[in-house]
Order: structure tokens, then C-alpha cells, then sequence
């Protein structure tokens, strides 16, 4: 059944409020981006500090952009196209990416607060920086994450009982509606033909039956005799 709702096509009917918390990871990768960047142009010219922490913070916040934006567009104009699958898996990855990368920075910028000289300590402050944001958007991701999969499995629950609801009440009406149908087709459309023709033959026909035999059976006795 939960296996169901996460395989179903649209959008989980989750509340509403999760939508800025979508947006929230998105605006709060936007400032991991520009304090990576900066960091990058601190020590890139080393050929130590090349990359590492800083541009895999910069990739990931590009592929953040892409699920929840997809997932925001998806949502709100191409319902039809929502595979819930492609995003449970999506944010399952993001949450795995983002832990890797805050506890990477984090880790970087407790080397570099370790020598307090130069530009270690702008360094360190902006990979600090990178790793507090990061574990933010982590956090959210969970709750993004878990908020989904409770709605799809709510979903189908919600719909399994509906379905129930309505075999139980056609099971219940052979018993209840059946009986009562044959007996209105009944009295609808046999007995209501006698009824109509009887009341009228007796009427009809007593005076006719009625009066031949009293009047004109004797009148024909006496003119023949």
C-alpha cells in the first residue's frame, strides 16, 4: 500500500507550508554559493585548496537548484509529469550530498581556524560559514523528505478505505435494494393492468347481463305463445 502511494503520478497532497521550506533550501543555497565562491577566490591560486570543499559546494548547490526547482515547477504547472519516484530518490541523494558537504566544510574550517594568521582566519570564518548553512539545508531536506513520504502514504490509506467503503456498501444492497426492486416492478406493472380492467368489466357488463335476463327472455316467451 505505502509502496503504491510513493509510486503514484502527482504531486502528494502535502501541506501546504512545505512548499516554503523548498524555497527556503533554495534561497539558503544561494548564500552557500556566493561564501563558497568567495572562499574559492581566497586560496585558489594554491594548488591545494583547488577545488576540495569550496567546488563541491558549489556543485551541490547546483544540483539543489535543479530538484526543488523541478520539483516546484512540476508541482504548481505539469502535474501529470510529477513521477513521485524520480523525486523520492532525488531527495534521498540531496540529503546524503548535503551531509557530506557541511561536515567537508566544517572539517576545513576547523584546520584553517587552527592557524590564526592571515588569510586562515577569513578562510576558516567562510567555510564555517558554508558548514552552518549547509547543516540547515540538511535539516530541511529531512523534513522536506519526510513530510512527502508521509503524504503518500497517507494517500493511499485514505483512498484504500474509500475503496473499502464502497465494495462494503455494494455488498449491502443485494440485501436491502433487491427485494424491494422486484416488488414495485410488480405492483408497477402487473397488477396495475387488472386493477384498471376490473373496476370497469363488472360495472359494464351486470346491466348488460342483468337486464336480458329479467326483461327480455319473458317479453319473447309471450309473443311467440
Amino acid at each position: 500500500m505505502a509502496a503504491s502511494g510513493l509510486m503514484a503520478v502527482g504531486p502528494a497532497p502535502t501541506p501546504k507550508w512545505l512548499i516554503f521550506i523548498k524555497g527556503a533550501i533554495i534561497i539558503l543555497s544561494v548564500i552557500v554559493l556566493a561564501l563558497a565562491a568567495y572562499a574559492l577566490s581566497l586560496y585558489g591560486r594554491y594548488t591545494y585548496y583547488s577545488g576540495g570543499a569550496p567546488g563541491y559546494l558549489i556543485f551541490l548547490v547546483i544540483k539543489t537548484w535543479i530538484i526543488y526547482g523541478l520539483d516546484i515547477a512540476f508541482q504548481l504547472r505539469v502535474q501529470h509529469l510529477y513521477y513521485r519516484i524520480g523525486f523520492l530518490i532525488a531527495y534521498i541523494l540531496s540529503i546524503i550530498f548535503w551531509l557530506s558537504g557541511w561536515a567537508w566544510a566544517a572539517s576545513w574550517a576547523s584546520v584553517a581556524s587552527a592557524y590564526s594568521f592571515g588569510y586562515n582566519d577569513t578562510f576558516g570564518g567562510v567555510m564555517g560559514g558554508c558548514a552552518g548553512l549547509g547543516a540547515i539545508i540538511w535539516i530541511l531536506a529531512i523534513v522536506n523528505l519526510v513530510f512527502f513520504i508521509l503524504a503518500s502514504v497517507r494517500e493511499t490509506s485514505s483512498t484504500g478505505n474509500v475503496e473499502l467503503g464502497h465494495a462494503q456498501k455494494q455488498d449491502q444492497q443485494p440485501y436491502t435494494g433487491q427485494p424491494a426492486q422486484p416488488q414495485q416492478q410488480q405492483y408497477a406493472g402487473q397488477p396495475q393492468q387488472p386493477y384498471a380492467a376490473q373496476p370497469g368489466q363488472p360495472q359494464q357488463q351486470q346491466p348488460a347481463y342483468g337486464q336480458p335476463q329479467q326483461q327480455g327472455y319473458p317479453q319473447q316467451n309471450y309473443a311467440t305463445q
